[in-house]
């Protein structure tokens, strides 16, 4: 039996770096730009492609089922990650393959047969994002409502699906969320019990979800060296149950030769074309229903929201942005997600002119 690789969320870079968003129309922004992405399949697979050919670890889908309205309804067209990952696992050779997948709406026993699936296909490189949701628009898409227990509910969730993939013999469930009879599924994923689990979670009860279910924790900061208060909090989380969770932030970036171009293009896309009526919706469901950011964020960062989805900008030369992830290596982050306007135009660059920095900084190979 041919041996199973290393995962790449395990690899030997100590700044590891991920695309985010991709499967989604505009990606993580709210702008009215002609050139914003129009997430087309063809584009992604290129971009994957070019990902993969580039030793980034991992490709990071979000989960959409509605769009945010506005003039452009950004994300409405988005592809459903379970059957994403499966197809550019097929397509790709060493960069993991992500599956962002909602606890409310996707059963436990479908998503454990659809994840081993994406593994096989893979050769080991399947990973889970789980979501436990926020957005009661979606939930309403599906005829649920949106419960304060939803971290209960995903705990559940979790335990069912780890105990498919270990149990030696059929099983019966009897929780509060799931009652189940003579549950079992073969076959198990390669990597020994599951593939790496992702959770992006703030609140408190959402970190402590994060410290039992994930491997590791995406989190948002308004400043990179605030964001050791998160890493610090989510160790301590973690070793209480045992365990030890990896931290990684999200960023969106705009690259360009000089300081004053990046700015420029950044304040042309994220405030003269931004989808105003969009962000509006956006902020506002956020900040009611999600906690996944600081409070002074949604005051003082409007600006980040429409360039993408209140994640740390990284604009700038290629200098600058190396440099920027270099502080939040030191800071004791494992790496990041990058997001674009538009993939095809733009993650070229990064990799032809931020990564050399990077490995010269020590941080890639």
């Amino acid at each position: 039996m041919t041996a199973v690789p290393v995962h790449p969320m395990h690899g030997p870079n100590k700044f590891k770096l991920g695309v985010f968003s991709m499967n989604s129309d505009g990606g993580l922004t709210l702008t009215k730009v002609p050139e914003r992405w129009p997430a087309l399949w063809n584009e992604i697979v290129e971009v994957a492609q070019l990902a993969d050919r580039s030793g980034l670890e991992f490709l990071l889908p979000i989960a959409r089922w509605k769009g945010f309205g506005g003039e452009m309804n950004s994300r409405e067209w988005s592809y459903e990650t379970l059957t994403h990952a499966a197809a550019l696992g097929a397509v790709t050779k060493s960069i993991a393959v992500f599956a962002t997948v909602h606890v409310p709406m996707v059963h436990p026993v479908f998503a454990a047969k659809a994840l081993t699936t994406i593994d096989h296909v893979s050769n080991g490189r399947a990973g889970l994002n789980i979501v436990c949701g926020w957005n009661p628009e979606e939930f309403g898409m599906f005829g649920l409502q949106l419960i304060e227990e939803r971290y209960e509910q995903g705990l559940e969730w979790f335990e069912i699906m780890n105990r498919i993939y270990t149990a030696d013999a059929p099983f019966d469930y009897d929780g509060t969320f799931y009652k189940l009879k003579a549950v079992s599924g073969k076959p198990r994923p390669l990597h020994s019990p599951r593939p790496i689990t992702l959770n992006a979670a703030f609140s408190p009860p959402g970190r402590a979800f994060a410290a039992k279910a994930a491997d590791f924790l995406f989190t948002t900061f308004v400043d990179i060296e605030k964001g050791r208060d998160h890493i610090d909090d989510m160790k301590k989380r973690a070793a209480a149950e045992g365990r030890e969770v990896g931290v990684y932030t999200t960023c969106h970036v705009v690259c360009r030769p000089t300081q004053s171009e990046a700015e420029a293009y950044y304040e042309h896309y994220a405030v003269t074309m931004a989808d105003a009526a969009s962000l509006d919706h956006y902020v506002k469901q956020k900040q009611t229903f999600a906690g996944s950011h600081d409070a002074e964020a949604y005051r003082l960062h409007r600006k980040r929201f429409a360039a993408g989805a209140g994640t740390y900008p990284l604009v700038g030369t290629p200098a600058f942005i190396a440099g920027e992830m270099v502080k939040m290596h030191r800071a004791g982050f494992a790496g990041t997600t990058v997001s674009f306007v538009n993939f095809k135009n733009e993650l070229p660059y990064f990799i032809d002119t931020v990564l050399p920095l990077l490995k010269e900084a020590g941080l890639r190979a």
